[in-house]
């Protein structure tokens, strides 16, 4: 049998020098922020790594979440499939069909058993042994946890198969659940969005090839990319602290950049990277473009409400979430609190000491 080239040998066999894939390496850590020595140690191991087989799976889902895949910038969605994964089964890129296309994807299966990724897009219906969804004469909940078995890894890729999405959405007529809700033997990766920025995709399949699962939130997301709110790095955040803010979609405060909370604006509560790494390359991202953050990388965004309302009013700049308002009220209750012990020992403190002074001094 052949050995499988190794992802510096892949690069090479398409016409690329050592220098170019050490480029891709760089491109690869800085999206992933990895100090220099785990920079070097990516470029080492992914060199010497044999293409890992990736099998992708497609059920209740748009296929927006493969759409912005084929659109990542760094590394290229040729790249990454060409040079740095082997992606032996998607029912959407792949040129087979039919038999020949299922006969592909176990083939892949038995050859690299217990290696390869399994990543999953959108949601799977259980009801009825999962006949809400059948692809090949197989229901996606039978496909799903047959393929699982052999995975090394799964990663649930946009917020239908991480959280159920749009299709579980109430009434939920179909059923649907997530992929962690079916999945629970093997390491789970979810990268949610509606869809996903595609560097969150490529740069986490690199880093699980590289260093394995990376630290996950309570939402098993890689922190390094929903650590913190787009509101924390919003642009248009230092108008939200002054209290500037738009009251319609072409008013002049949403003319001059001014804070879309009161229009809707759900960045306080959605943990994501769009402020920072954006779209199309860096171009922008929905806030830049007009319109607030609906809390599509959030569980349960379709049912949170009214996407125009904002999350509550009259608590600070008429502009903060309740519960950090409650937050708010309560920290300015204990520090006040704090103050006043403290007062009263430095009170109670110089009085003992005037007590205790000698007469007459």
């Amino acid at each position: 049998m052949d050995r499988e080239p190794t992802i510096l040998e892949s690069f090479q066999q398409q016409g690329m020098s050592r220098r170019s894939f050490l480029k891709f390496c760089a491109a690869a850590a800085s999206l992933l922020a990895l100090p220099a020595a785990r920079a070097a140690e990516l470029a080492e191991k992914l060199g010497a790594m044999p293409r890992p087989t990736v099998i992708y799976l497609s059920f209740q889902e748009c296929t927006g979440c493969l759409e912005s895949l084929t659109r990542s910038f760094s590394p290229t969605i040729e790249h990454l499939i060409f040079d740095t994964i082997s992606l032996a089964y998607n029912d959407t890129l792949q040129a087979a069909a039919g038999e020949a296309a299922e006969a592909a994807r176990e083939e892949a299966m038995r050859k690299a058993w217990g290696k390869y990724v399994l990543v999953v897009d959108g949601s799977i219906p259980a009801p009825l042994d999962g006949a809400y969804c059948v692809i090949g004469g197989k229901s996606a909940l039978a496909s799903v946890q047959e393929v699982a078995k052999g995975a090394a890894a799964v990663i649930a890729v946009g917020t239908c198969a991480a959280f159920g999405g749009l299709p579980m959405a109430a009434p939920n007529p179909t059923g649907a659940v997530a992929v962690q809700d079916l999945i629970k033997d093997k390491p789970l990766i979810n990268i949610s969005g509606c869809p996903p920025i595609p560097e969150i995709i490529t740069g986490t399949i690199v880093y699980f090839l590289t260093f394995g699962v990376p630290e996950l939130d309570a939402h098993r997301r890689p922190k390094v990319f929903y650590g913190n709110t787009i509101h924390d790095r919003c642009y248009r955040r230092p108008f939200y602290d002054k209290g500037l803010f738009a009251k319609t979609f072409d008013d002049t405060g949403a003319r001059n950049g001014w804070c879309l909370y009161e229009l809707g604006c759900k960045g306080p509560t959605t943990y994501n990277s769009c402020a920072t790494m954006k779209w199309n390359g860096g171009t922008s991202f929905p806030i830049e473009s007009g319109h607030g953050c609906l809390g599509c990388s959030e569980p349960q965004f379709w049912d949170r409400g009214d996407f125009y309302k904002p999350l509550s009013a009259g608590l600070w700049h008429g502009s903060i979430g309740e519960d950090l308002g409650i937050a708010a009220v309560a920290g300015a209750v204990l520090g006040g609190a704090a103050a006043l012990t403290a007062r009263h020992r430095q009170d109670k403190t110089r009085t003992e000491t005037e007590t205790r002074k000698p007469e007459g001094k």
